[in-house]
């Protein structure tokens, strides 16, 4: 286990979260089915797993396609695009077409498919596979960003909308911003 990685990836994940579309579907959530905070939590950390898991072997894959020099350039690009991307506040659409019952379980299986989707091509996605091409071990990358996501996210549905009021987002946004910036630069002096 690559303790490191493990760290880096959570850390950096927690930081990008917050204030993220996902995040603010965590508080929808949590508004919309306040005695399930346990199945959206459940919802949360399956589809985070699912999908930073398939995230992580796409970015450790995209190694064995390039040469270390072109790979170098792309991470490094792809961690100081992450960065600016970070100061580029998130939206959620407003759904309210949805009448699920509020049980347990429709919540969960909700949860883990708007979280699934929500987080395609999401700037923690997309972290997460610079991260599972940066560090070889996909385990430790998969593991740290879903434990970041649950570091955002899991406050996020018990202090529901109280959370963000209290929070400075710019601030942890820029933050965040200058962590992926400043492994970017990392990767392209030293790698």
């Amino acid at each position: 286990m690559d303790f490191s990685a493990l760290t880096l990836s959570a850390g950096v994940v927690a930081l990008a979260e917050m204030g993220d579309k996902t995040q603010l579907l965590s508080l929808m959530l949590a508004a919309r089915y306040p005695k399930q905070a346990l199945p959206i939590i459940g919802g949360i950390f399956i589809a985070t797993i699912a999908n930073h898991a398939c995230a992580a072997f796409l970015g450790e894959w995209l190694t064995t396609l390039m040469n270390p020099e072109v790979l170098k350039w792309v991470l490094s690009l792809s961690f100081l695009g992450i960065g600016l991307w970070l100061l580029v506040p998130d939206h959620i659409d407003d759904a309210e077409g949805s009448k699920v019952a509020d049980r347990a379980f429709q919540v969960f299986l909700l949860t883990i498919g708007l979280f699934f989707l929500a987080e395609m091509g999401d700037k923690t996605q997309i972290a997460t596979i610079a991260l599972g091409a940066r560090y070889s071990d996909v385990l430790s990358v998969t593991i740290g960003t879903t434990l970041g996501m649950m570091l955002a996210n899991v406050p996020a549905v018990w202090a529901g909308q109280k959370f963000t009021k209290r929070m400075p987002i710019k601030w942890v946004h820029a933050v965040a911003a200058v962590t992926f910036i400043a492994i970017g630069v990392a990767t392209l002096i030293w790698s």
